[in-house]
């Protein structure tokens, strides 16, 4: 029997967008549980009494929490399957807002925004595992971009409605809000981890995971980059408000258009990264040159200084840029035998909280030593060694 070499490739499964979407709009009321306090950590310190920084430490307190829950979780999934996670995180994420727009002093808010922060946890990297798993190695990048793009979407819509709705109903009201909205999320996966193929369980079948089996060097590789990307990532997100403000003088109502601006690369460079990581070749390489021209344009951004409509084009490209870069990253770190992939996944939302850590502690070091202008080299020199991990590990 002969076989037609010149015979197309078979055509790939049909994207589970139902699925896809459930879990962008997840990962954004997930993501809006931290987000969307910004607007009002003087008003929190004002009722709760206490200090402005007191009331940021909040910040840390949730990113630590999210970033060790992230891996508990992945692991977990691993050995008792996923669904577990996708339907019980959003339910419990939903009790500790309540709780806390109910707190009457600042101990108590601490406490369960720390636990909201580890209910976060427990969603985002085993939801991307998920993802993952339900689509072939050729649609990756574009399902996984899609999910990432929930967790942009809140800079540009999350956090200006929560302020929006804010004026009326104060920042407790908001917290009950994205309440609500977390219970409709879990309400959204039950019904599409139901609807499709069954949650896969790890411990089904083959060898039981271990995170000896997880951490290959190809995973090892691909989570350093990560690490140097977050911070890249984490220095421009967390600080280019305040390079905005403090550079050009600007009124909280001028800098609105500029945020929006920014916020809006994240969005659409997550999604066209999307496109790239299954489109091209070599998703290292395309991780890799995505992140250096990020690079090129930070040292532009922090470096020029040239005026509010410069810094706001150079602002888009610099977020455009580096979340071109993300989902090729992903794609390829999710590329891993399928009883591990949860804690793959889960240790990459850990180390990503590693990264905006540090990005926030050597941020604030760097505005008061040298000024935002040390931003540009030390970004473009991050994604030099980034790229140099994951162009290593593509030549392998």
């Amino acid at each position: 029997m002969t076989h037609d070499s010149t015979a197309p490739a078979p055509s790939p499964p049909p994207m589970p967008w139902i699925l896809i979407t459930a879990t962008c709009l997840a990962t954004f009321a997930i993501t809006a549980a931290g987000t969307t306090r910004a607007p009002f950590l003087v008003h929190m310190a004002r009722d709760l009494d206490v200090g402005l920084g007191v009331i940021a430490n909040l910040f840390g307190l949730t990113s630590i929490a999210w970033g060790a829950a992230s891996f508990i979780a992945g692991v977990g999934s691993d050995r008792i399957g996923r669904r577990p996670f996708l339907v019980g995180a959003p339910i419990a994420l939903a009790a500790a807002l309540a709780a806390v727009a109910n707190a009457d002093s600042y101990l108590m808010v601490a406490i369960w925004s720390t636990f909201g922060g580890g209910f976060c946890g427990l969603f985002t990297g085993v939801s991307m595992a998920e993802v993952a798993a339900r689509v072939v190695d050729r649609q990756r990048g574009r399902a996984l971009g899609w999910v990432m793009a929930g967790q942009s979407m809140t800079l540009l819509i999350g956090v200006p409605l929560a302020a929006w709705i804010g004026a009326s109903v104060g920042w407790r009201g908001v917290h009950l809000c994205v309440a609500a909205m977390s219970l409709l999320s879990a309400v959204a996966m039950f019904a599409t981890t139901t609807s499709m193929a069954g949650t896969r369980k790890g411990a089904a079948s083959g060898p039981r995971p271990s995170l000896r089996m997880a951490l290959s060097g190809q995973v090892i590789r691909v989570l350093s980059s990560i690490v140097a990307e977050r911070v890249c990532f984490g220095l421009a997100a967390v600080y280019y408000a305040t390079f905005m403000l403090q550079t050009y003088e600007l009124s909280l109502e001028a800098l609105a258009l500029p945020l929006a601006v920014f916020a809006a690369g994240n969005i659409l460079g997550t999604i066209g990264g999307g496109q790239l990581g299954d489109r091209l070749k070599n998703r290292m390489l395309t991780f890799a040159m995505a992140l250096l021209a990020s690079g090129v344009v930070a040292l532009i951004l922090f470096g020029w200084q040239s005026g509010v409509v410069a810094s706001a084009v150079l602002g888009f490209a610099y977020m455009f840029c580096n979340a071109l870069a993300r989902p090729s990253i992903m794609a390829a770190l999710a590329d891993v035998p399928a009883e591990v992939r949860g804690t793959v996944m889960g240790l990459n939302s850990t180390v990503a909280s590693g990264g905006w850590l540090a990005a926030a502690a050597i941020g604030g070091w760097i505005i008061a030593d040298i000024g935002f202008v040390g931003f540009g080299p030390l970004i473009a020199g991050l994604t030099v060694v980034a790229a140099i991990i994951a162009l290593a590990r593509w030549r392998r």
